[in-house]
């Protein structure tokens, strides 16, 4: 059973149909594009965990997925919990990780590096603390991902607008406060994976960002490998195998954030048991040439997979991932690419139509597609980044 109908789980059913694996989709929008591709479609919110459970136990189902959407992820551990099937983590520290109060206080009573932060759930509630943070800080829902919701505040008379705005975008209505972490370069968001409790695959990036766009939170590229100095890598990698050790976490995919900050200080931000958005399991594919998603699929199911190799997480191949997006609302027209760019595209990915309306970039849910590009170095990297700036336009009328 996969939790959701987003067009990221596409590789996930072709994986699962390539081993003779049946394949359900399960959510409340039946025009969501994986439902074409299913062998079998449930209108049931994800976000009920009981209805997913009764669902799954009428069908019974041998695994559970919700892999690249983030609401489903609490639904899934519960019923893999209670039906006793395969999943990364318990449903005890899915609710940890998919709460991002809950989760810095974790960190912090474990002895992570951690931001200053606290959680919400009344909107006056945070204007009693103001003096507790160093400011400017971050505002977010507790309980959202692709940065909807997400807003930084320099004055604390900007934050009543930023506590509605991360309300509204909030399932459960909580929000949290933490203090904004200046950082040395790019920060990562990629995906993990781990074998029994051992991370076996442990994957960085370089994650950027569109200053132009309506939320300039909203990861609009990313590059492999990271920049991210080695030492800083290694012990964040160290500090997350010992997170995944205290969860007590077994055999899955992770969406992994960290950041290295001015402070000289590596931060874990975000950790959740699914794969990352943007189709990054997807790219990891030819940055190491392993094929994640197929293991992901097969331990679901509790199916055996080919073994990881100890440094299979390497790059070998420098990638660059462009997440295709407009910057104004209207009609869609082309997309324009420079020439120079053409013989470097390992893939180009649009998922709309000329004559499509198009709405601004204010979250992950609304790209139009993605476009990779192969780099020969580091610097090249660098350089490509700087080029798709100009040489790939989204035009809008």
């Amino acid at each position: 059973m996969l939790l959701g109908g987003l067009r990221y789980l596409l590789p996930v059913i072709e994986a699962a149909h390539r081993h003779g694996i049946h394949v359900i989709t399960v959510d409340y929008l039946p025009g969501n594009i994986a439902h074409k591709y299913s062998d079998e479609y449930h209108n049931v919110s994800i976000i009920d965990k009981e209805a997913v459970l009764k669902l799954a136990q009428e069908l019974q189902i041998d695994g559970i997925m919700s892999f690249a959407v983030d609401p489903g992820v609490v639904a899934a551990a519960y019923t893999a919990e209670k039906m006793g099937l395969p999943f990364q983590c318990s449903y005890e520290a899915a609710c940890i990780l998919q709460d991002k109060s809950r989760f810095r206080k974790f960190l912090a009573d474990n002895g992570f590096n951690v931001p200053n932060a606290r959680g919400y759930s009344e909107a006056d509630d945070a204007l009693k603390d103001v003096d507790y943070f160093n400011w400017p800080v971050i505002v977010k829902p507790v309980d959202s991902a692709g940065s909807k919701g997400v807003t930084r505040v320099d004055d604390p008379a900007d934050l009543p607008a930023a506590i509605a705005h991360a309300l509204d975008c909030s399932p459960s209505r909580h929000y949290i406060i933490e203090d904004f972490l200046e950082k040395v370069g790019p920060s990562s968001d990629t995906d993990s994976f781990s074998v029994d409790g051992d991370l076996v695959f442990c994957t960085f990036d370089n994650q950027y960002f569109d200053a132009d766009a309506e939320n300039e939170y909203t990861p609009a590229a990313y590059s492999w490998p990271s920049s991210i100095p080695q030492w800083a890598q290694d012990e964040l990698r160290s500090e997350l195998q010992r997170l995944v050790t205290l969860l007590n976490m077994k055999t899955g995919l992770y969406n992994i954030e960290t950041r290295l900050c001015t402070n000289g200080k590596a931060y874990i931000m975000e950790v959740s048991p699914r794969a990352g958005g943007n189709r990054l399991a997807e790219m990891l594919k030819y940055v190491t040439g392993e094929d994640i998603i197929e293991r992901a699929t097969l331990a679901a199911v509790s199916e055996p997979f080919q073994l990881i190799a100890q440094g299979a997480d390497q790059t070998k191949q420098h990638v660059v991932e462009i997440i295709l997006h407009a910057n104004q609302s209207g009609t869609f027209s082309h997309l324009e690419i420079a020439p120079e760019l053409r013989p470097i595209i390992i893939e180009e990915d649009l998922w709309i139509q000329p004559g499509t309306q198009v709405e601004t970039f204010t979250g992950a849910n609304m790209a139009i597609g993605t476009l990779a590009l192969r780099a020969d170095s580091q610097e090249d990297v660098s350089r490509i980044v700087q080029q798709t700036k100009l040489g790939v336009k989204v035009v809008v009328s």
